[in-house]
């Protein structure tokens, strides 16, 4: 089985998309947000970029949820930003069923998407250092699908380019 990670910055529609493919694929979904501590999501809310100690209990945490579903065969949907390539390697070590999915949109869409959602702990003045701080994936062991188009076509798509794959 699989477990999808949907990756990007802040805004890009990570729980959006991640949510209609777990639908579509009829399996669970986790939002990475869910996973943080009370003190990476009072950072953040302050308007403070976590740094790399922050995120490495996290990432533990989200990995063993990986692991035990493949451990039971299962397929999942998770949405994490996993914007460095050391965390989208951490996240895969030992776990060969992930397949990432980097869903990538230009600054000033994502900006103008931000700007509209009021719920959401991250504020749009904290973007540019998502930006900043994203190592775009390889091609190669990762689908990246513009964030341009509607829910419904970037699932069909992922859906159709990891069966293709």
């Amino acid at each position: 089985m699989t477990v999808f990670v949907v990756m990007g910055v802040s805004g890009s529609g990570k729980t959006t998309v991640g949510l209609a493919l777990a639908e579509r694929l009829g399996c669970p979904f986790y939002d990475g947000d869910d996973f943080h501590p009370p003190e990476n999501v009072a950072k953040m809310a302050s308007g403070t970029p976590l740094n790399d100690d922050d995120r490495y209990p996290w990432l533990v945490r989200l990995h063993s949820l990986i692991a035990d579903h493949l451990e039971r065969g299962e397929t999942a949907v998770l949405a994490c930003s996993a914007l460095k390539k050391k965390y989208r390697d951490q996240l895969r070590q030992g776990n060969d069923g992930v397949k990432f999915v980097h869903l990538q949109g230009s600054l000033n869409l994502i900006w103008e998407r931000m700007v509209a959602r009021q719920t959401h702990y991250m504020k749009a003045d904290m973007l540019q250092s998502q930006f900043d701080a994203l190592e775009v994936p390889s091609p190669d062991n990762t689908l990246i699908i513009n964030v341009e188009n509607d829910v419904e076509s970037i699932v069909t798509h992922i859906i159709q380019n990891l069966n293709a794959r």
